[in-house]
This record gives structure tokens, C-alpha cells and sequence, in this order.
């Protein structure tokens, strides 16, 4: 499956999200959530993701 937008105007109402920080307290409670590196699916290991490798997280 191939997630993403379907059409140019989707597309151009998602894009300013990218221009978006999130804040420290917001980041806290989502590894409060899911601890970075969890992985939440384990049958979904196929995939590395760079932003998920250790020396790439956050903390």
C-alpha cells in the first residue's frame, strides 16, 4: 500500500505542515506514548528507517 495524497490540491494543503516544529513537551509525551524506537508492529520489519536508528533519534 502507498499512502499519500491523491490528488495536487491535497497534496499543496499538506505541504506547509513540513514548515512545522513540534514543541519538547509535545515530543515528551509521545515517547511517553511509544518510546522512539519501539517498533509498534513487529511483523513490519522489513524497512529500515534512518530517523529511527539510534544515533538518528532526538535523545
Amino acid at each position: 500500500m502507498i499512502v499519500g495524497p491523491r490528488t495536487l490540491d491535497h497534496l499543496e494543503t499538506q505541504l506547509p505542515v513540513g514548515d512545522r516544529t513540534l514543541s519538547g513537551e509535545l515530543l515528551d509525551r509521545t515517547d511517553e506514548i511509544v518510546a522512539p524506537g519501539t517498533t509498534v508492529k513487529p511483523g513490519d520489519t522489513h524497512a529500515v528507517v534512518p530517523a529511527l536508528e539510534r544515533a538518528n533519534r532526538r535523545r
